[in-house]
């Protein structure tokens, strides 16, 4: 059976067919964040931190980073500053080293800049998992070797460079070229977790029957595990969480083992937490329990992440272990 390990310094994180559905938290990105942006200009760090403790408190098990901000006032000063490979490696390895002080869960490095990823891998503890490579030639050739070389397991996009197919058979044939590739640099189909791309069902009414039937067929003919932006379903739709929350455990029974994703959002952590469940893959269902005292909290007037900080301050139990880099 595929397993993915991913570590920090102190927890161990498997991403697997048969383990619970891994919840990536996706909030630590300026893009499209203004004010987060802002602040990381000025080396405020605040909404990181903030962003990184309430996404774990809400069930995130991983937390995606990206470094992908915009300085607009620095690069009116300096013009080095329009330049992402000049602004991205330093800010990735601040990130990561403010995250890595209040946290202990495994990390995403999420880049485009492999200057930064390569710094990101630099300054993470433990085996994160790197965000991305695709199918395009200079991608393949920039980032697996980088794979290689810190042993870690990486994101595989599925598109090339022809660009995003709406055929589910390209998206396919790409993800194979892509875990062919990776077995050239010697590296093993369970440290490919592919992500087929999902598209948005308000643009094209298949979209969720394509990706249910890509996820199967990564699963049974090239063995790897999968993941997913997750809102990508719902965009452009009202009541998208909705829509997310109907979406997850489709993609879970069809075999989508993690997404990166808000878990910020109870509905769609609730949807998870059921989903894993029934999969049987919520040992005596102790995920569940902890979950119904959350909602009750919530009925006396908590926020979410207020009573999920309750419920894991009463829990005895911990997810994972202590384990080094292998």
């Amino acid at each position: 059976m595929t397993r993915t390990t991913l570590e920090s310094a102190t927890r161990t994180v498997t991403i697997g067919f048969d383990e619970p559905f891994c919840v990536i938290g996706e909030r630590i990105n300026p893009t499209g964040r203004k004010k987060l942006a802002a602040e990381l200009e000025l080396g405020d760090f605040t909404t990181v931190e903030r962003d990184a403790l309430e996404q774990v408190i809400c069930g995130a098990t991983v937390l995606d980073v990206n470094s992908g901000a915009v300085f607009t006032n620095k690069m009116a000063e300096d013009p080095r500053y329009a330049d992402n490979n000049f602004v991205e490696p330093p800010l990735m390895k601040a990130l990561i080293e403010r995250i890595q002080a209040i946290t202990d869960v495994p990390l995403c490095i999420d880049s485009s800049v492999p200057g930064a990823l390569e710094a990101g891998l630099q300054a993470c503890q433990g085996r994160p998992l790197l965000n991305s490579v695709t199918g395009e030639e200079e991608r393949l050739e920039r980032v697996l070797p980088l794979v290689k070389k810190y042993n870690v397991p990486v994101v595989a996009i599925s598109n090339d460079d022809t660009g995003i197919s709406q055929d589910p058979d390209v998206r396919f044939e790409v993800a194979r070229k892509i875990v062919q590739r990776a077995a050239d640099f010697g590296i093993p189909a369970h440290d490919i977790v592919v992500d087929p791309l999902v598209m948005p069902i308000g643009a094209m009414a298949t979209a969720g029957r394509q990706v249910f039937s890509l996820v199967r067929r990564l699963r049974d003919e090239l063995g790897v595990n999968t993941t997913c932006g997750a809102s990508n379903i719902s965009f452009g739709l009202p009541n998208r969480h909705g829509i997310n929350a109907a979406f997850l455990p489709m993609a879970i029974g069809a075999g989508m083992t993690s997404a990166i994703m808000n878990p910020v959002r109870s509905q769609e952590m609730e949807a998870i937490r059921a989903a894993n469940l029934l999969m049987n893959n919520d040992s005596n269902g102790g995920e569940w329990i902890r979950l119904a005292k959350v909602l009750e909290a919530m009925a006396e007037g908590a926020t979410f992440s207020e009573a999920s900080a309750a419920a894991a301050a009463a829990s005895s139990g911990r997810r994972g272990g202590r384990r080094g880099r292998g």
